[in-house]
């Protein structure tokens, strides 16, 4: 059975499709009679409801519960989710296709206590938004949230996009009525490249949906549609170069970045390099949470550091390394051609 409906967004299509049938008690569990997709806007972060099925609006005295499946694009799977509600929200995908599933659940005395789930399940399917002239979305798109302080997204115009464009970035997160347009356009040759947050800050562990749209005298271009949360983005500034506490043994400590960035979030990488006497170069690099590290050494090598940073996934899921310190270097080498040189004379 095919139902055509018209929601906020543009039109869907309600398929239900029948599994085998189930009874219990001479019951039969019928599934939802309509699932909507309501859009407000809000660059993918839509409402899905769902009705009560017509045989069970009388059934009061049984507890009704229902299952609701989607794909999820944080994780890239699908989900279930088991409500007693018929409406439920969360981010999607409007660059593809929206797939909802939705089955009925039947418990109490009239299924001998145990939960029982429709065979049916009525299922919602939207065709992608991801309209405009073909090939004229952006590319390399990019965030950016630089020592917890000033973020800055990016992106390239497609090289087959209409010479002749203006493109636009908008962006919405709960804390906002609806959705607004960027603060500060950053523009390359011209165009604009990218999007500056530094004077309409953020908010942390919230998604933050972002779409970078346009138009040219051929008509619209593709949209292209982000969902970030910025503590993921951070690139910390870096870490002031390592010092020195001791020469024996050889002991080097550093400060952490100056800034927002909490201490106990940073992670660090030390390279370490050396210079024996006979000239053997050596490389190392190693991962602490300390701010101090330890090394032997035998006086007669160069030993050269330099420290970077990034946050640690305790505090946030990815990161970006900050750059490399000023290096740093300790020790002299007795050159292997001054030793010959000194041989011969004796």
């Amino acid at each position: 059975m095919q139902v055509k409906m018209l929601t906020a967004s543009k039109e869907i299509l309600l398929l239900t499709f029948c599994m085998m049938e189930v009874y219990c008690s001479g019951i039969q569990v019928d599934p939802p009679e309509e699932i909507q997709l309501i859009d407000r806007g809000h660059l993918g972060y839509l409402e899905i409801t769902w009705s009560l099925p017509a045989s069970l609006i009388d059934m009061q005295e049984c507890p009704i519960r229902y299952q609701l499946e989607y794909h999820n694009i944080r994780v890239q799977s699908w989900t279930v989710i088991k409500t007693i509600h018929r409406t439920y929200s969360d981010q999607f995908d409007l660059m593809n296709d929206i797939r909802v599933r939705v089955y009925t659940l039947l418990g109490g005395h009239c299924t001998n206590n145990t939960w029982v789930r429709s065979a049916n399940y009525t299922e919602l399917v939207q065709n992608s938004q991801s309209t405009g002239l073909q090939g004229s979305g952006v590319k390399n798109f990019r965030c950016v949230f630089y020592n917890m302080e000033n973020m800055i997204c990016t992106w390239k115009r497609n090289i087959t996009s209409p010479s002749s464009l203006q493109l636009y970035l908008y962006y919405w997160h709960t804390e906002l009525e609806k959705t607004e347009e960027c603060p500060d356009y950053i523009a390359t040759n011209g165009v604009r490249s990218g999007c500056n947050f530094t004077k309409r800050p953020l908010p942390l562990f919230t998604d933050v949906n972002l779409c970078v749209n346009g138009s040219s005298p051929k008509g619209p271009l593709k949209p292209t549609y982000i969902s970030i949360q910025i503590q993921n983005y951070v690139k910390p500034d870096p870490a002031d170069k390592p010092h020195l506490l001791s020469h024996t043994p050889l002991k080097l400590t550093w400060n952490k970045p100056h800034g927002k960035v909490p201490e106990h979030c940073l992670e660090y990488e030390l390279e370490h390099t050396r210079v024996n006497p006979g000239g053997k170069y050596e490389s190392e690099r190693i991962s602490t949470m300390l701010t101090s590290q330890t090394f032997p050494t035998s006086g007669e090598e160069r030993n050269c550091f330099k420290v970077r940073c990034k946050l640690h996934t305790y505090c946030a899921e990815g990161s970006f390394w900050s750059k490399w310190s000023d290096k740093t270097c300790y020790g002299h080498i007795k050159k292997v051609q001054d030793m010959k040189k000194t041989h011969k004379k004796h």
